[in-house]
């Protein structure tokens, strides 16, 4: 068996830890101005917001200066993000494009649609959808049945995404379809990348509502849908080689273990002066989690910093982290059940708890359900 999986004990550079104070004082500006309320949907499409984190330097800042970024760390944007979700900040207009639709598009793209996209995400004024799973599929990607037929300037597209996050508010979509039938010895082969734009006729978008209230999960539909031909993105027939690399962006960062942090930060507030040890024990036991959680996410991020693509490493962050995070609100719950209601205010924090019960089903599927994360590390570590 051949094992190469590594987490390297990166530490984060003097730079990221100024940053991060600059974040907090942007944030509690932005807050304090109305731009946003701590309790607002991170998915929360806040043109406003968006721009005002433009205006920061903030949105591909780790992107090349030629088409508009940085050319700052990833550590750096690893910090900006973390404190974005610790506040709860609305960053659903910019976050997908971002993370990783902006890097696609750099690596893989014509120099046309370099030139005419990647500045309007830097300024805040194109959001991007990532359409993968498909109906009766799900998260076996090998399975896309969703078709682009080769047509005289470009390609007419057919068939049904689902759960693709932000959908109803996108821009654009990088999709992938398929353009030929896989072969025997290759079940990767036929699928292709291209960038959609949303507004184009015959595509018809379904948000599926939770039971949280949220609506950010959608059903894609294309009928006969046409793009030009320099809206493929990368090689006809090879997208698996893309969406591999694409993925070690989107599994890895710290949205995968601090959609419910707020959870977290309301229980340690409503403990606080607490003097009993199965409460301390039980915090204490959280908090080491979610540290070595952000430890292995934050090396994943030094590797990306180093160009390398984590594949295997990303998707232990992936599954570790969302079944972390869905299962803190439920202890949560547990643990509350042992404080006295008449000293501590257990009712108003179990109020506040009942949203992040209703979000966590979603939380090991979204990005990959767990049982293909597994199969991934699996073969990453020589196992299949």
């Amino acid at each position: 068996m051949n094992v190469s999986l590594r987490f390297d004990p990166i530490r984060l550079p003097a730079s990221a830890q100024e940053l991060r104070q600059e974040v907090r004082n942007f944030l509690a500006d932005q807050i304090e101005r109305g731009v946003f309320s701590s309790n607002d949907n991170i998915a929360s499409d806040n043109e406003a917001f968006a721009h005002a984190v433009s205006q920061k330097g903030w949105i591909g800042m780790a992107w090349p200066r030629e088409y508009g970024g940085q050319e700052r760390s990833f550590l750096e944007r690893y910090v900006v993000n973390e404190e974005m979700l610790i506040a709860g900040a609305p960053t659903g207009r910019y976050f997908v494009a971002d993370r990783q639709s902006g890097p696609t598009l750099i690596r893989y793209a014509s120099e046309n649609i370099k030139r005419s996209i990647l500045p309007r995400i830097i300024a805040g004024d194109a959001s991007f959808c990532i359409g993968m799973s498909e109906p009766n599929s799900g998260s076996d990607l090998f399975a896309a049945r969703a078709s682009a037929k080769r047509v005289e300037g470009g390609w007419r597209l057919n068939g049904g995404k689902i759960w693709v996050s932000n959908a109803n508010i996108s821009d654009f979509m990088i999709g992938l379809f398929r353009t030929s039938q896989p072969t025997e010895d290759n079940r990767r082969h036929g699928l292709t990348n291209f960038l959609v734009d949303m507004k184009l006729d015959g595509i018809t978008t379904n948000p599926i509502r939770q039971m949280s209230g949220n609506a950010d999960f959608c059903e894609v539909n294309f009928n006969d849908v046409f793009v030009p031909e320099d809206h493929l993105i990368g090689e006809v027939d090879g997208a698996w080689k893309q969406a591999t690399s694409e993925l070690a962006f989107e599994r890895s960062g710290p949205e995968r273990f601090l959609e419910t942090f707020g959870a977290l930060q309301a229980f340690i507030k409503l403990a606080q002066g607490a003097d009993d040890v199965r409460l301390r024990e039980g915090i204490g036991r959280l908090v080491a989690q979610l540290y070595g959680l952000r430890r292995m996410s934050v090396s994943v991020a030094g590797m990306l910093q180093d160009g390398r693509e984590p594949v295997t490493e990303a998707s232990i962050v992936k599954d570790m982290g969302t079944v972390w995070e869905q299962a803190l609100p439920a202890e949560l719950r547990r643990l509350s059940g042992l404080m006295a209601h008449e000293v501590y205010d257990v009712a108003a924090f179990r109020e506040r708890l009942d949203y992040y019960l209703r979000i966590a089903p979603k939380l090991t599927i979204q990005g990959g359900s767990t049982e293909i994360l597994r199969g991934i590390v699996a073969r990453g570590l020589g196992l299949r």
